[in-house]
């Protein structure tokens, strides 16, 4: 797949997710084998503004790389003035929203939103293109709901208005993230698309990517809600889509152990105070499936201090190695079995 300067052979790549993909998490995901990452989502009105935190959200560590930048908003000159803004931060390319089903997105006009106005969605991307010398892409859904797909329609417009990829959610944004992605509309789109396809929804596990692949003939595949908790999905795909089995086997040293190095970036990127308060919400699924959890969780997201975090989950990993030589740890199959589709973003 080309996008650019980029050239990567079938990549696998981190999905943008709200309060999640910031700088710390795309490094650790990039150390377990992301091929690209990509930005939390930036307001295009916020960049406008000048708002500190979405200016925030647009930096990068040269290791990320290649990284990109996601950007929202509703109107062609907000998002051509954001597109300016975005592209001096030097991503290696820029991604534009046109598939959020949040409410505070689609609810003001932008992210899935542009999919009930197509003929805007693609005015919007044009007036991006135009903006910027790097490369623009779209991130998207097939459609509003199940009475109105129409991503073969809007794809071709898209191509049109100058964007160079586009990835797809097999789910409708009225389907938010319930019920399974249809991956035979991504299947479709690659059919008919002119421009390289990235596949995205529902990839839980490296047998799931390898379906993907296998199933929508895409060029790459896009991991969001599986790689929370489980960044070591990158590096487990890509050995099965090489070899054909995964080598890599994950157990609670592993997790505790990424979970301490996620919250130490964490700090050093937005300092005691935030950086602590903001890995509050991984504990959950970097610790799932483990022993006697829900109070070490209480005690996790209760204290304030980062060391004495460290301190908690080095002491939590030592009550874990009681439980394992006693037989009460399952086996990392049976997580991975369990990390089931009612993880939901909040």
């Amino acid at each position: 797949m080309r996008i650019g300067d980029v050239q990567i052979e079938r990549p696998v790549i981190l999905a943008p997710m709200e309060d999640v993909t910031d700088r710390s998490f795309r490094r650790i995901c990039k150390k377990f084998g992301a091929d690209i990452v990509y930005s939390e989502f930036v307001s295009a009105e916020a960049l406008r503004r000048g708002v500190e935190k979405s200016v925030q959200k647009m930096l990068f560590d040269e290791e990320e790389r290649p990284a990109v930048i996601q950007i929202f908003g509703n109107s062609e000159e907000a998002m051509s003035e954001a597109a300016v803004i975005a592209a001096s931060s030097r991503p290696d390319y820029l991604d534009i929203n046109f598939g959020c089903p949040a409410k505070k997105v689609a609810g003001k006009g932008a992210g899935a939103a542009l999919l009930r106005e197509p003929e805007k969605m693609a005015r919007i991307a044009a007036a991006v293109v135009r903006a910027v010398s790097i490369p623009v892409t779209v991130k998207t859904r097939i459609g509003w709901d199940r009475e109105s797909i129409n991503i073969l329609d809007i794809v071709p417009r898209l191509e049109d208005a100058g964007i160079q990829a586009i990835a797809v959610h097999g789910r409708t944004r009225s389907e938010m993230y319930k019920g399974t992605a249809d991956w035979n509309w991504i299947a479709r789109v690659k059919e008919q698309a002119r421009v390289p396809v990235i596949a995205n929804g529902d990839i839980w596990s490296p047998p799931d990517a390898k379906a993907m692949f296998d199933q929508t003939g895409a060029d790459g595949i896009m991991i969001g809600r599986g790689a929370i908790g489980n960044p070591f999905i990158f590096r487990q795909v890509k050995e099965l889509l090489q070899t054909g089995s995964v080598a890599t086997h994950v157990d609670f040293r592993d997790r505790i152990a990424v979970a301490i190095e996620h919250l130490t970036l964490s700090v050093e990127n937005k300092g005691e105070k935030y950086g602590t308060l903001e890995m509050r919400r991984h504990y959950a699924t970097y610790l799932k499936g483990l022993p006697r959890v829900s109070r070490v969780r209480d005690k996790l997201v209760r204290e304030n201090n980062w060391k004495h975090v460290i301190e908690i989950l080095r002491n939590y990993e030592i009550e874990c190695e009681r439980y394992a030589r006693e037989g009460k740890i399952r086996a990392y199959a049976e997580y991975l079995n369990d990390h089931s589709k009612r993880l939901v973003l909040k």
